[in-house]
């Protein structure tokens, strides 16, 4: 959504735009972020502890903590996906009743509302 708006739907864009709309960005993603930039397996025009607090700041999102009851959840979760990032994801949407907007059509298999991005 940050690094690469481009890459999102129409609709996903107009959805992010719309002041009407609360956007909230999980710390798991800037963990994922950092952890895969970290390993190479992500390009960044930059450091994700540079960039990612500018993107955050420049862009009107709410921040979601990853607290206990997300981590505990998230190790309730069905095995449908393997990922611990999208686990955690799950399980603060499922908490927070807030849906994901996400390309990643194998989360579909969870009791929690998709937005195609």
């Amino acid at each position: 959504m940050l690094a690469d708006p481009e890459r999102l739907r129409e609709s996903a864009r107009q959805l992010l735009a719309s002041p009407d709309n609360e956007i909230f960005v999980s710390a798991a993603s800037s963990w994922e972020v950092a952890i895969k930039y970290s390993i190479g397996r992500l390009s960044l025009p930059g450091e994700p502890t540079v960039l990612v607090p500018r993107w955050l700041a420049e862009s009107r999102v709410s921040s979601l903590p990853i607290e206990h009851e997300h981590a505990l959840e998230a190790s309730r979760l069905p095995h449908h996906h393997r990922d611990p990032f999208d686990r955690i994801l799950v399980a603060q949407a499922q908490i927070e009743r807030l849906p994901i907007l996400t390309a990643d059509r194998q989360l579909a298999s969870y009791d929690v509302e998709l937005l195609p991005a």
